[in-house]
């Protein structure tokens, strides 16, 4: 996924966690068909709130129940349009920005990162 969840996604695994290794060459005989990108490593639930608990400035962020503070500690401008855009891009419709609403998409933000290969649980997961 790209857009505003990638930027995050990025800025807390690094987009290396998205390249694939370069496929072995096949054969000339048979047509080459593309290569699936690979999934990203799984990491433990201990190894991401340590990759975010060590990222510049996360000790001034209430990254663990904000969406707000999450987006600025990973350097996005967490401003209502772009966190509109950010619930429209994991499929929440409506979103007007109220309290609830921020507290669900961070939730969202959270369990789509573990999706993806992070593991999150107990309050950072529900």
């Amino acid at each position: 996924m790209m857009g505003i969840f990638g930027s995050i996604k990025n800025a807390i695994w690094g987009s290396d966690k998205e390249e694939a290794k370069a496929p072995a060459p096949a054969p000339a005989a048979a047509p080459a068909a593309p290569a699936a990108p690979a999934a990203p490593d799984p990491i433990s639930q201990a190894e991401m709130e340590a990759r975010i608990a060590a990222m510049p400035g996360a000790d001034k962020y209430n990254w663990k129940t904000s969406i707000v503070d999450l987006m600025k500690m990973v350097g996005l401008d967490p401003s209502f349009a772009n966190r509109k855009e950010l619930a429209e891009e994991l499929g929440m419709e409506g979103y007007s920005g109220t309290a609830e609403e921020n507290i669900n998409l961070h939730h969202a933000v959270l369990n789509l990162l573990a999706a993806e290969g992070g593991k999150v649980g107990g309050m950072l997961k529900d």
